[in-house]
Protein backbone atom coordinates (compact mmCIF):
# COMPACT_ATOMS: atom_id res chain seq x y z
CA UNK A 1 0.00 0.00 0.00
CA UNK A 2 1.53 3.31 -1.09
CA UNK A 3 -0.39 5.31 1.53
CA UNK A 4 -1.23 3.88 4.95
CA UNK A 5 -3.90 5.08 7.37
CA UNK A 6 -1.68 5.21 10.42
CA UNK A 7 -3.82 6.80 13.10
CA UNK A 8 -6.86 8.78 14.11
CA UNK A 9 -5.97 11.64 16.44
CA UNK A 10 -8.16 13.33 19.05
CA UNK A 11 -7.35 16.87 20.15
CA UNK A 12 -7.92 16.73 23.91
CA UNK A 13 -7.84 19.06 26.88
CA UNK A 14 -6.81 16.04 28.99
CA UNK A 15 -5.19 13.47 26.67
CA UNK A 16 -4.49 10.92 29.40
CA UNK A 17 -8.07 10.89 30.63
CA UNK A 18 -9.41 10.55 27.11
CA UNK A 19 -6.97 7.73 26.34
CA UNK A 20 -8.13 5.90 29.48
CA UNK A 21 -11.76 6.26 28.40
CA UNK A 22 -11.27 4.86 24.90
CA UNK A 23 -8.89 2.13 26.02
CA UNK A 24 -11.38 1.12 28.68
CA UNK A 25 -14.26 1.08 26.22
CA UNK A 26 -12.57 -0.48 23.20
CA UNK A 27 -9.92 -2.63 24.90
CA UNK A 28 -6.15 -2.46 24.95
CA UNK A 29 -5.76 -4.24 21.62
CA UNK A 30 -7.82 -1.65 19.74
CA UNK A 31 -5.04 -0.82 17.25
CA UNK A 32 -5.01 -4.35 15.89
CA UNK A 33 -8.76 -4.61 15.85
CA UNK A 34 -9.41 -1.48 13.82
CA UNK A 35 -6.25 -1.37 11.74
CA UNK A 36 -4.94 2.02 12.92
CA UNK A 37 -3.84 3.69 16.13
CA UNK A 38 -5.75 6.12 18.32
CA UNK A 39 -3.67 9.07 19.48
CA UNK A 40 -4.59 11.84 21.90
CA UNK A 41 -2.87 15.19 21.46
CA UNK A 42 -3.05 18.17 23.83
CA UNK A 43 -5.00 21.29 22.96
CA UNK A 44 -6.23 24.32 24.86
CA UNK A 45 -9.09 24.91 22.43
CA UNK A 46 -12.60 24.11 23.72
CA UNK A 47 -14.97 21.90 21.76
CA UNK A 48 -17.56 24.22 20.20
CA UNK A 49 -19.40 22.11 17.63
CA UNK A 50 -20.37 18.60 16.66
CA UNK A 51 -17.44 16.61 15.31
CA UNK A 52 -17.16 15.81 11.62
CA UNK A 53 -16.47 12.13 12.42
CA UNK A 54 -17.43 9.65 15.10
CA UNK A 55 -17.34 5.93 15.90
CA UNK A 56 -20.32 3.64 15.34
CA UNK A 57 -19.98 0.75 17.81
CA UNK A 58 -21.89 -2.44 17.07
CA UNK A 59 -23.94 -4.73 19.31
CA UNK A 60 -24.63 -8.46 19.19
CA UNK A 61 -27.87 -8.19 21.20
CA UNK A 62 -29.98 -5.67 23.08
CA UNK A 63 -28.27 -6.73 26.31
CA UNK A 64 -24.88 -6.30 24.66
CA UNK A 65 -25.88 -2.79 23.58
CA UNK A 66 -26.94 -1.98 27.14
CA UNK A 67 -23.62 -3.28 28.49
CA UNK A 68 -21.64 -1.07 26.12
CA UNK A 69 -23.70 1.98 27.11
CA UNK A 70 -23.31 1.18 30.81
CA UNK A 71 -19.55 0.73 30.42
CA UNK A 72 -19.24 4.07 28.62
CA UNK A 73 -21.16 5.81 31.41
CA UNK A 74 -19.00 4.15 34.08
CA UNK A 75 -15.87 5.42 32.32
CA UNK A 76 -17.11 9.03 32.33
CA UNK A 77 -19.16 9.28 29.14
CA UNK A 78 -22.69 10.61 28.94
CA UNK A 79 -25.84 10.72 26.87
CA UNK A 80 -26.12 13.51 24.32
CA UNK A 81 -28.82 14.87 22.03
CA UNK A 82 -27.75 15.49 18.44
CA UNK A 83 -31.28 15.54 17.05
CA UNK A 84 -31.89 11.79 17.03
CA UNK A 85 -35.55 10.74 16.88
CA UNK A 86 -37.19 8.85 19.79
CA UNK A 87 -38.00 5.86 17.57
CA UNK A 88 -34.37 5.38 16.57
CA UNK A 89 -32.80 2.40 18.32
CA UNK A 90 -29.16 3.48 18.39
CA UNK A 91 -27.84 5.27 21.47
CA UNK A 92 -25.90 8.52 21.08
CA UNK A 93 -23.21 9.14 23.68
CA UNK A 94 -20.22 11.41 24.19
CA UNK A 95 -16.83 10.74 25.74
CA UNK A 96 -15.61 12.86 28.70
CA UNK A 97 -14.64 15.72 26.35
CA UNK A 98 -17.90 15.71 24.41
CA UNK A 99 -16.77 13.73 21.36
CA UNK A 100 -19.86 12.00 19.99
CA UNK A 101 -20.21 8.30 19.22
CA UNK A 102 -23.06 5.87 18.64
CA UNK A 103 -23.84 2.43 20.02
CA UNK A 104 -25.75 0.79 17.20
CA UNK A 105 -28.63 -1.61 17.81
CA UNK A 106 -28.21 -5.32 16.98
CA UNK A 107 -29.15 -6.57 13.53
CA UNK A 108 -27.64 -3.68 11.57
CA UNK A 109 -26.91 -5.26 8.20
CA UNK A 110 -24.72 -2.38 6.99
CA UNK A 111 -22.19 -2.97 9.78
CA UNK A 112 -22.39 -6.77 9.80
CA UNK A 113 -18.98 -8.42 10.19
CA UNK A 114 -17.23 -5.07 10.71
CA UNK A 115 -16.26 -5.75 14.32
CA UNK A 116 -17.03 -3.84 17.51
CA UNK A 117 -15.91 -0.59 15.89
CA UNK A 118 -18.25 -0.90 12.95
CA UNK A 119 -17.47 2.39 11.28
CA UNK A 120 -15.76 5.72 11.41
CA UNK A 121 -18.77 7.77 10.31
CA UNK A 122 -17.87 11.09 8.68
CA UNK A 123 -19.77 14.18 7.67
CA UNK A 124 -18.82 14.62 4.02
CA UNK A 125 -19.69 14.74 0.37
CA UNK A 126 -19.86 11.95 -2.17
CA UNK A 127 -16.79 13.47 -3.84
CA UNK A 128 -14.75 13.26 -0.65
CA UNK A 129 -15.65 9.60 -0.36
CA UNK A 130 -14.24 9.09 -3.85
CA UNK A 131 -11.12 11.03 -2.82
CA UNK A 132 -10.44 8.83 0.21
CA UNK A 133 -11.09 5.67 -1.77
CA UNK A 134 -8.37 6.69 -4.23
CA UNK A 135 -6.08 8.12 -1.55
CA UNK A 136 -6.05 4.95 0.57
CA UNK A 137 -6.55 2.43 -2.21
CA UNK A 138 -9.68 1.10 -0.52
CA UNK A 139 -12.64 0.06 -2.68
CA UNK A 140 -16.03 1.71 -2.41
CA UNK A 141 -18.42 -0.70 -0.70
CA UNK A 142 -21.36 1.74 -0.74
CA UNK A 143 -22.26 4.52 -3.15
CA UNK A 144 -25.94 5.47 -3.07
CA UNK A 145 -27.89 8.73 -2.64
CA UNK A 146 -24.62 10.68 -2.22
CA UNK A 147 -23.61 8.42 0.69
CA UNK A 148 -20.33 6.53 0.34
CA UNK A 149 -18.30 4.01 2.31
CA UNK A 150 -14.91 2.36 1.90
CA UNK A 151 -13.35 -0.67 3.55
CA UNK A 152 -10.15 -2.65 3.23
CA UNK A 153 -10.43 -5.98 1.40
CA UNK A 154 -9.28 -7.58 4.66
CA UNK A 155 -12.33 -6.41 6.62
CA UNK A 156 -12.46 -4.25 9.71
CA UNK A 157 -14.45 -1.04 10.15
CA UNK A 158 -15.90 0.94 7.29
CA UNK A 159 -15.20 4.63 6.79
CA UNK A 160 -18.42 6.32 5.70
CA UNK A 161 -19.52 9.75 4.46
CA UNK A 162 -23.16 10.68 4.91
CA UNK A 163 -23.66 13.24 2.17
CA UNK A 164 -25.70 16.45 2.59
CA UNK A 165 -26.80 18.25 4.66
CA UNK A 166 -23.42 19.02 6.22
CA UNK A 167 -22.57 20.32 9.68
CA UNK A 168 -21.05 23.80 9.23
CA UNK A 169 -17.28 23.67 9.71
CA UNK A 170 -16.05 26.40 12.05
CA UNK A 171 -12.40 26.07 12.99
CA UNK A 172 -10.11 23.04 12.85
CA UNK A 173 -11.52 19.56 13.34
CA UNK A 174 -10.77 17.86 16.66
CA UNK A 175 -10.52 14.43 15.04
CA UNK A 176 -8.31 13.89 12.03
CA UNK A 177 -6.56 11.11 10.15
CA UNK A 178 -2.79 10.59 10.03
CA UNK A 179 -1.46 9.01 6.84
CA UNK A 180 2.03 7.85 6.02
CA UNK A 181 3.79 7.29 2.70
CA UNK A 182 6.61 8.41 0.49
CA UNK A 183 7.01 12.05 -0.47
CA UNK A 184 5.73 11.61 -4.08
CA UNK A 185 2.40 10.50 -2.62
CA UNK A 186 1.84 14.06 -1.41
CA UNK A 187 1.73 15.20 -5.02
CA UNK A 188 -0.66 12.38 -5.88
CA UNK A 189 -3.02 13.44 -3.10
CA UNK A 190 -2.88 17.04 -4.35
CA UNK A 191 -3.74 15.83 -7.85
CA UNK A 192 -6.74 14.01 -6.35
CA UNK A 193 -8.00 17.24 -4.80
CA UNK A 194 -6.18 17.64 -1.49
CA UNK A 195 -4.48 20.87 -0.48
CA UNK A 196 -1.32 21.60 1.47
CA UNK A 197 -1.64 23.54 4.72
CA UNK A 198 1.98 23.50 5.89
CA UNK A 199 4.97 21.27 6.54
CA UNK A 200 7.71 20.58 9.06
CA UNK A 201 9.56 17.81 10.93
CA UNK A 202 8.91 15.19 8.25
CA UNK A 203 5.19 15.83 8.21
CA UNK A 204 2.89 17.63 5.79
CA UNK A 205 -0.36 19.11 7.01
CA UNK A 206 -3.09 18.76 4.40
CA UNK A 207 -6.86 19.00 3.87
CA UNK A 208 -9.18 16.82 1.83
CA UNK A 209 -11.51 18.32 -0.83
CA UNK A 210 -14.13 19.09 1.85
CA UNK A 211 -11.55 21.03 3.89
CA UNK A 212 -11.07 18.39 6.60
CA UNK A 213 -7.52 18.47 7.92
CA UNK A 214 -5.24 15.45 7.96
CA UNK A 215 -1.53 14.86 8.52
CA UNK A 216 0.83 13.06 6.16
CA UNK A 217 3.97 11.56 7.72
CA UNK A 218 6.71 11.16 5.11
CA UNK A 219 8.39 7.76 5.14
CA UNK A 220 12.02 7.69 4.08
CA UNK A 221 12.69 5.52 1.07
CA UNK A 222 15.69 3.24 0.72
CA UNK A 223 18.54 4.68 -1.31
Amino acid sequence: MAVTLQALTFAARDPRRLARFWTGLLGRDIDGGIGFQLRFLPTEEPKIRQNQMHFDLTSESVDDQKRTVARALELGGGHIDVGQRPEEKHVVLADPEGNEFCVIEPGNDFLADCGFVGAVACDGSQEVGYFWSEALGRPLVWDQDQETAIRTPHGGPKITWGGPPFTPKTGPNRLRFVLSGSLPEVERLVALGASRLGAGDGQVEMADPDGNEFSFVVRETAA
